[in-house]
């Protein structure tokens, strides 16, 4: 199962990856954890020790130079198009569990859409997180879905867009629904979060009425003290997990 996670930032979406991470970790399966947000802050939801120690990928400059055969920072040239990365999630990953993370990191040079080698090397991996693995792999996304392409798009088995009850948040949802029909990404469902009522369920539900939705998480000040503390929200008392796992049956 392939699931990329996406929002407007603030939403709740790296709290929601953690606990689909974990849940599923807990019941057996193996779990490939890629952030992909440059806010990353993965690690530190799953309850990973140390997580601002963790070097994303695309500041691996002698792994960048080694796979490309260019220089990090260096835009045109030549460099390969297609390095080798099918080794990169089993020996770059830091584990907890049966999760194993990355983080991604950022093109810092030329725009996320460079053709440079951290770019390169960062679309080959995802392409083969998506392709080539047989585990679960959970993307959690920034607002929008560049990493994702034509190709990896098709394997992938869910979009899902945390949205919370407010206008920016819906825009948002939308704006990422565009984004996806332009690369054929058609399964694209919804988690409504930070939800205090039915009359927020029904606001969510009447404004994005063309989306699927999974469920609906709590507003739950349990979560807020967790983020606001660096503590896991898997490790709390929080009935959101309980939502979480009836997500996970429905996928």
């Amino acid at each position: 199962m392939k699931l990329a996670v996406s929002g407007k930032g603030g939403v709740g979406k790296t709290t929601f990856s953690a606990l689909l991470a974990r849940t599923l970790s807990d019941r057996g399966k193996t779990v490939l954890a890629i952030d992909a947000d440059p806010d990353a802050n993965l690690a530190a939801a799953l309850g990973i020790a140390d997580a601002d120690k963790i070097t994303p990928i695309a500041e691996m400059k002698e792994l960048i130079f080694e796979r490309t055969g260019a220089q990090p920072g260096t835009i045109g040239g030549f460099f390969k198009l297609n390095p080798k990365v099918d080794d990169i999630p089993d020996t770059l990953s830091t584990r907890l569990g049966n999760i194993k993370l990355m983080r991604l990191g950022s093109v810092k040079k030329g725009g996320g859409g460079c053709l440079c080698p951290e770019s390169t090397l960062l679309k080959a991996l995802v392409t083969h997180v998506v392709l080539g693995r047989n585990e679960v792999v959970i993307m959690d996304m920034e607002a929008g879905i560049e990493h994702l392409g034509r190709a990896t798009a098709q394997a992938v088995d869910k979009l899902i867009v945390v949205v919370e009850p407010g206008r920016r948040s819906i825009d948002t949802a939308e704006h990422i629904k565009r984004l996806a029909a332009e690369i054929h990404l058609k399964n694209i469902a919804v988690v409504g979060n930070k939800i205090r009522g039915p009359k927020d369920e029904e606001f969510l539900r009447t404004q994005l009425n063309g989306f699927e939705f999974l469920g609906f998480l709590p507003y739950d000040n349990v979560l807020i003290e967790a983020d606001l503390s660096g503590a896991s929200p898997y490790e709390t008392a929080t009935t959101a997990k309980e939502v979480v796992a009836d997500i996970i049956d429905k996928l």
